[in-house]
């Protein structure tokens, strides 16, 4: 069983599942999930315990999302290139650049900070952290996403 089946079954993804991830609508709304969780967790102040509904909505999409949208055999859009490039990596990691690691520590290096801004700016009701940690974490997936389409386009035009 190769990586990338074993990080599938984990993940509860089947080959159909990962490209109708790699779909762009499910990539962006994914990404659209996050200001609507934010939202749903500060409401807390105005609706109380009923902001569990609106966060359990958003973590009810995030796990039907790749479900949702028709599969992309061949990827095109940039978005969908990189989800290709993140199998292919996940597939052997021996390909990737050198170079591919230090972006990924950078990246979950700002991720962490983001997530840790984001927390405490949800906890404390601070506006200027809520809104930075989240920029931070998109940012870095972003360049992720970008990094791994690259990755993509070498391995394609190898071959």
């Amino acid at each position: 069983m190769s990586a990338l089946d074993k990080y599938a079954k984990m993940a509860g993804m089947s080959e159909e599942a990962w490209k109708r991830h790699a779909n762009p609508w499910s990539v962006w709304t994914r990404f659209a999930a996050i200001p609507l969780a934010i939202a749903a967790i500060w409401s807390r102040t105005w609706i109380g315990w009923w902001a569990l509904l609106p966060l359990a909505l958003v973590a009810l999409w995030l796990w039907a999302n790749p479900h949702a949208f028709r599969p992309i055999d061949k990827p095109t859009a940039w978005s969908s290139r990189g989800i290709y490039g993140e199998r292919l990596w996940m597939e052997d990691r021996s390909r990737m650049p050198a170079g591919f690691a230090v972006v990924q520590r950078i990246w979950a290096l700002g991720s962490l900070v983001g997530l840790a801004l984001l927390v405490w700016g949800l906890i404390a009701l601070e506006i200027w952290p809520t809104v930075v940690g989240p920029a931070l974490i998109v940012y870095g997936q972003l360049w992720r996403i970008d990094r791994l389409g690259v990755f993509y386009d070498q391995v394609t035009a190898e071959h």
